[in-house]
């Protein structure tokens, strides 16, 4: 069989030199052979060792040889740290209402600039938005059927909140036709929203919101619902414009929004019992429910209008433990002690922690509160507790030194009744990790 061409390069390649070249370089050897000598690596440096012995140990590098370029190891990719804020319900009686009013419309804006460094000192900030939104035709108003003014949305978002729960016992208080304007304003303030739609495939989707931090894309999914809805009919032909809790339904929209990408699911649920410290027991066991199926990370309640306690519950993302603000009381409204019980005039902000690596999931690991508390009196401003409390005195406050103390005092009762993991008071706002978050519509 011939040879290929590609063969012939090969033997070719392995034949020695012939004979008369071997023959022409033995001779030339003999004739430069001190020459020669010379190169030996032994005598590099013009020295000379008698003994032919090198001047090195056994494996130790030579004195002149180059080192060796170490292969450069990466610089192991830092973990994406950032925080998740919250508070309680935005509540627009009529007296805030009043009080907001300006020459051209409503600006809820100065009531709660003294909160601006915490909504938006978070990445990523999520609000309770009790009530829906009057229409332009309409009179806004207060208890019982709530009407908030449309300005609200922008003032919310100028404030550095990204998104709020739609989705409560008040969602339908003046009908359907308001619950889809207030998202519909919403959307155009750039607010993300859960727990009321338009559409049966609104109210399947969550709100996702997206954060750049380290070089990853992080998704967040937030979910929610509502108890009820005060015996208000949902309408007959829109049956999913407000979203009654349901922890089946909940796990299956937790289980969904993980499928398409989300890398922690918040579930907002607005749920218990008016005026209560303590968590109801329906309110654990829907709790207890969405920990066990692991698909959820964080609950955050709302409706009692008082403080209650957190819990890290059994369960969670790979058994690593569900976190859960009970209820976060009030964040705007009239309510203190001259009206109802004294807890309600004091509220909480949460900062939740998360920590994302490269190459493993997004996981909660801890939760901080801060109280919030309304001077009613002092045109409804609302301000951090622990400012007030270190000598921080904002013209027109009408709480006395007393009142603080005594607010303060009533959230430590609650939050000492914290379970399963150490929940600290945060006495300063956070700080931004990166870029704004980027809030995905929901249709």
């Amino acid at each position: 069989m011939s040879e290929s061409p590609t063969q012939r390069r090969r033997r070719r390649r392995r034949r020695g030199l012939p004979l008369p070249a071997i023959l022409l370089i033995l001779a030339l050897s003999l004739g430069v052979g001190g020459a020669v000598a010379a190169w030996q690596p032994w005598n590099a440096g013009g020295s000379s060792d008698p003994t032919g012995e090198p001047t090195t140990e056994p494996g130790e590098p030579s004195s002149t040889s180059e080192p060796t370029p170490s292969a450069t190891t990466p610089e192991p990719q830092a973990d994406a740290v950032f925080t998740i804020g919250a508070a309680g319900d935005v509540l627009p009686h009529d007296t805030v209402i009043r009080n907001a009013r300006t020459d051209g419309g409503y600006d809820f804006t100065p009531m709660l600039e003294a909160t601006r460094p915490w909504s938006s000192g978070v990445d990523l900030a999520l609000c309770n938005m009790e009530v829906p939104l009057s229409l332009p035709d309409e009179t806004p108003s207060g208890y019982p059927l709530f009407g908030a003014p449309t300005q609200i949305a922008g003032n919310l978002a100028d404030l550095g909140w990204d998104g709020c729960s739609t989705g409560t016992n008040h969602s339908l208080d003046r009908g359907y036709d308001n619950l889809a304007y207030t998202l519909d304003t919403f959307d155009e303030a750039g607010l993300g929203h859960a727990g009321s739609a338009r559409s049966a495939e609104e109210e399947l989707a969550p709100q996702f919101y997206e954060l750049e931090r380290e070089g990853q894309t992080i998704r967040i999914a937030q979910i929610g619902a509502t108890y009820g809805t005060n015996g208000l009919p949902i309408p007959a032909d829109a049956p999913w414009a407000v979203t009654i809790i349901d922890a089946g339904a909940l796990i299956a929209q937790a289980t969904a929004a993980r499928e398409a990408g989300a890398d922690l699911v918040v579930a907002t649920l607005h749920w218990g019992y008016e005026y209560q410290n303590s968590p109801a027991d329906d309110q654990v066991a829907v709790a207890e429910a969405l920990a066990a199926s692991g698909q959820v990370d964080l609950i955050i309640g709302n409706h009692p209008h008082v403080p209650q306690p957190m819990a890290l519950l059994e369960g969670g993302p790979d058994g690593s433990g569900m976190w859960v603000a009970y209820s976060l009381g009030n964040f705007i409204s009239n309510q203190d002690d001259l009206c109802c019980v004294p807890q309600t005039g004091t509220g909480l902000f949460l900062t939740a922690t998360v920590v994302k690596p490269a190459d493993g999931p997004a996981r909660v690991t801890g939760l901080e509160w801060t109280p919030m508390t309304v001077d009613r009196v002092g045109a409804q401003r609302v301000y951090p507790l622990p400012a007030l409390l270190a000598g921080d005195t904002p013209s027109g406050l009408t709480l006395s030194s007393g009142t603080l103390e005594s607010r303060q005092s009533l959230v430590d009762q609650v939050m000492a009744n914290s379970s399963g993991a150490e929940f600290a008071e945060r006495t300063e706002p956070p700080t931004p990790t990166g870029d704004e978050a980027a809030v995905v519509p929901r249709s």
